[in-house]
């Protein structure tokens, strides 16, 4: 019989609606599910710590008239790989039949909930952490909540995507995303111009000085963000004369990378550059830190010309790219059930 997998595209998640209300308890699971791992907050200081940061992010939001779209892009994204994945299907109607899920880590539909509602529909899941880069923070979570709900029957009822920043197909998306997006009125009129390419920070050093006990993907931040500058300064529509990382740190735990925006917008200016573009390559979709707090810090740089390119977020391309490594997960979750199933029909008979 023809098998049913679910797909289900699952991010952080941030709130939509701007309210006391809505932070408490996505504040709350952020500090139990992320923050723990870096620094042991007692379970009696969870709420403090985490009702103080909701009110913080509140007030500063509020101020500043910002609203996270991360939500309603992960949606759209969604929506994109399941056309993408449904005209596969019509060209191949031998294959298994894929449905489409949005989830989220911190705010509803949350994934483990999400994944106890398809235990029944379906023959499998294939799970999408929209990260690129894996570590205990990311898809490390998304792991735990696998390890959570289906316990020792993981491996034959889930795959979950990884190493996506190691595909080359992804690397040429992202350059062709970039320079169809630079402005380049600015660009060719003789100034130096840099790149930011930002990325989520990783722990380097607890607070003991030791190597965090928990997989931060330090060496693999380095690697994707060495091939991305390669594979950009070799294109032949380069217009950038250095590239820098820009680490989005956070400020508990230890010592984080030190490649952060501030650090490479230093280094920029002192080796005289007057143009900048930043681009988000370490983000599959917009959230606070990447059109809030990293575009914040170059609109407050003062380089005279500043471009921020958003996300893939709704890049077609993306979206198409996407749903051919799902593809080749289901054959691959196929393949394993059979395995399996095979292996009990020998046993029992």
């Amino acid at each position: 019989m023809k098998k049913n997998y679910a797909v289900v595209i699952v991010t952080y998640g941030e709130v939509e609606k701007l309210t006391l209300r809505n932070l408490w308890p996505s504040t709350r699971r952020i500090v139990k599910v992320i923050t723990s791992q870096i620094v042991k907050v007692p379970k009696l200081l969870i709420y403090l710590v985490a009702d103080y940061r909701s009110t913080r992010h509140y007030i500063n939001w509020r101020l500043n008239n910002y609203e996270s779209t991360l939500v309603a892009t992960n949606r759209r994204q969604t929506a994109m790989i399941g056309e993408a994945l449904a005209q596969y299907r019509e060209r191949h109607p031998e294959a298994p039949g894929l449905s489409v899920h949005e989830a989220y880590y911190f705010v509803p539909p949350y994934l483990e909930d999400t994944l106890r509602d398809l235990e029944g529909p379906c023959d499998g899941v294939i799970v999408v952490p929209m990260i690129p880069v894996e570590s205990a923070f990311s898809c490390g979570v998304a792991c735990q909540i696998v390890f959570d709900v289906y316990g020792n029957t993981r491996y034959q009822q889930v795959r979950l995507l990884n190493k996506l920043w190691q595909d080359p197909e992804l690397h040429r998306i992202y350059v062709d995303y970039l320079f169809r997006n630079v402005d380049l009125s600015y660009v060719r009129k003789g100034a130096r111009t840099g790149l930011v390419l930002v990325i989520h920070g990783t722990l380097v050093r607890d607070r003991a000085g030791n190597p965090p006990k928990v997989f931060t993907g330090l060496n693999e931040t380095g690697e994707f963000f060495d091939m991305m500058k390669k594979r950009i300064m070799d294109d032949p529509r380069n217009v950038f004369d250095g590239i820098h990382q820009g680490c989005m740190n956070h400020s508990t735990g230890g010592e984080w990378t030190s490649e952060t925006v501030e650090k490479a917008f230093r280094e920029f200016e002192a080796e005289g550059y007057d143009s900048v573009v930043m681009f988000p390559y370490g983000f599959f979709a917009d959230n606070s830190e990447t059109e809030y707090e990293a575009r914040k810090l170059l609109e407050k740089s003062s380089f005279r010309y500043k471009q921020y390119i958003r996300c893939v977020n709704g890049f077609p391309p993306f979206a198409r790219w996407l749903a051919s490594r799902i593809v080749d997960e289901a054959k691959s979750l196929d393949g394993i059930q059979e395995a399996f199933e095979s292996f009990g029909t020998q046993k029992t008979g």
